[in-house]
């Protein structure tokens, strides 16, 4: 399973990020490197330029940085701010992902079962965890709770298949809304805008 996604973005001005359960360690175009952390709702990203980075998914990123996702919620600081001081970002990142903690495979669960869809009760009783040691769990690798961060992945997943050419209707009843409206609330919820602005 591939948990780090090297990406390269090309901005001229700002762009909405949108939430997708995950955490960035970004270098920007004057070079220095920064950790976005996982968000809850989309933000407007700022800036023009070639920005790199890598996207940990599955709760990987908080193991990697060392530091509880919810502590870096909504926020971008720099990498030195939150592991101290990193000569090479490349190398430090690289030698922490081949020498990660191992607290089992449950975040890996409740993450690809949250991106299918699976409900949050049924998603507990595979990891065998109570709803409130899910919770700080979740909290702690993902920076929310495992019914956030499947609003957040549900979303994620409507707009793919709405990307994919099928109708809002049959997307929101595809994805588990209860009808079209409800899809469109939640988009506003997240991002503060309607769906056909966003795919």
């Amino acid at each position: 399973m591939t948990v780090a996604h090297p990406w390269v973005r090309d901005a001229a001005g700002p762009s909405l990020i949108l939430p997708d359960g995950c955490l960035d360690v970004i270098v920007r175009p004057d070079g220095q490197v920064v950790v976005a952390g996982p968000d809850a709702v989309a933000r407007e990203a700022e800036g023009d330029g070639r920005f790199r980075g890598v996207r940990f998914s599955h709760g990987v990123g908080a193991l990697v940085l060392g530091v509880p996702a919810e502590e870096l919620v909504g926020r971008t600081v720099p990498l030195d701010d939150v592991v101290g001081r990193v000569p090479d970002a490349g190398s430090w990142l690289r030698r922490r992902l081949a020498d990660l903690p191992d607290d089992g495979p449950w975040a890996q669960v409740v993450f690809d079962a949250s991106a299918r869809g699976v409900p949050v009760a049924a998603i507990a009783d595979e990891v065998g965890l109570s709803a409130r040691t899910l919770q700080r769990r979740c909290r702690a690798r993902f920076g929310y709770g495992p019914q956030h961060l499947h609003r957040v992945l549900r979303l994620q997943r409507a707009l793919t298949r709405r990307r994919e050419g099928i109708s809002w209707a049959d997307t929101a009843a595809a994805v588990g809304y209860v009808d079209q409206q409800h899809l469109s609330r939640e988009a506003r919820a997240l991002t503060g805008r309607a769906p056909t602005a966003l795919g």
